[in-house]
């Protein structure tokens, strides 16, 4: 049976019974089942951990620590993505631009996996998103890894056949500026020595002393040596790859063979007046493909700009060849 609880009236001066309403006791006893509940609650899960056998703990710390780990390697891949993406943008606008080859689209160095879902077979745990996201990540990164490296082994490549080209391509006078009286005759219509009617000359006219050295103006292969009396008389062809070749003629002599491997600046012959010559002179032509070009834009190696200024000047008039 409850206790009767009483209180102390001032107005009567007497004690009068404390009557509990029916909504404050149940107020009370709910609130005492929370009470409850929730000290079996924390006091369990307490319990539970207190419960847990060593191995189990150990295996948890592992699990802690192993999901700390993948978090930071998941930053780490995130900076090597930005440098990845760095790299990628330099490669495409300074690489791959100065040796002259197309930038690589964003959507064959960026194109993710497409089809079926490839990574179904991480589903149905605990932090299977976490781990779907690494691994599409990574598979992404290393894609890119390797069309990236595809670019550099072609721009190597290219690197490569650019110093091949540059040391090839026609770039000095075949015959040296303290060896020569005067440039003659340049590229363009010139009036024939022998014939005295206006004539196209395809190439330039170098008069120095029977004898000078002729030098060969970039590596190449001996295309072609031959000797005659008539024409171009004595005369040397290289080819420098690439397209170019040069033609040496009116030479007193030649040094090199058919066939033979030269350098530029290698000796080839000497400056002489067989063929169809007036005088001592060397005929030299630069050809790129089937066409042949004005030699005087391929002295840009040993002249200074004086020098080439003045060559521009006089290889511009038009006076008498000397073939």
């Amino acid at each position: 049976m409850a206790k009767v609880k009483y209180y102390y009236d001032t107005d009567t001066l007497s004690y009068r019974e404390i009557a509990v309403k029916k909504s404050d006791y149940y107020k009370k006893t709910v609130f005492g089942i929370f009470a409850v509940l929730l000290i079996a609650f924390f006091g369990f899960i307490g319990f539970s951990q207190f419960l847990m056998s060593p191995n189990e703990r150990a295996q948890k710390r592992e699990l802690d620590n192993l999901k700390l780990h993948f978090e930071l390697l998941n930053k780490r891949m995130d900076e090597s993505s930005a440098i990845l993406a760095e790299l990628q943008e330099r490669d495409n606008t300074i690489y791959r631009v100065y040796f002259e080859a197309n930038p690589i689209p964003d959507e064959q160095r960026k194109a993710g996996f497409g089809g079926v879902n490839r990574y179904k077979y991480l589903e149905g745990f605990d932090n299977s998103s976490m781990i779907e996201k690494a691994t599409k990540d990574l598979d992404i990164l290393s894609k890119q890894l390797v069309v990236q490296s595809k670019s550099l082994d072609e721009i190597v490549a290219l690197a490569k056949n650019k110093e091949e080209m540059l040391a090839s391509i026609p770039a000095i006078q075949p015959v040296a500026n303290k060896d020569l009286k005067r440039m003659a005759s340049g590229y363009g219509y010139r009036i024939h020595p022998i014939y005295k009617t206006r004539k196209f000359h395809w190439g330039m006219d170098f008069s120095a002393p029977r004898g000078t050295p002729v030098y060969a103006t970039g590596n190449g292969t001996v295309e072609k040596v031959k000797r005659s009396r008539r024409g171009y008389g004595n005369q040397v062809k290289i080819n420098h790859g690439f397209e170019y070749k040069t033609f040496y003629a009116h030479l007193q002599k030649y040094t090199v063979r058919k066939n033979q491997k030269v350098k530029r600046g290698d000796l080839i012959g000497y400056v002489g007046t067989s063929g169809t010559s007036t005088a001592p002179h060397l005929h030299y032509e630069v050809i790129k493909g089937k066409r042949k070009l004005n030699p005087v834009y391929f002295y840009f190696s040993d002249l200074t700009p004086e020098e080439y200024d003045r060559m521009l000047e006089l290889a511009s008039q038009e006076n008498q060849s000397l073939d």
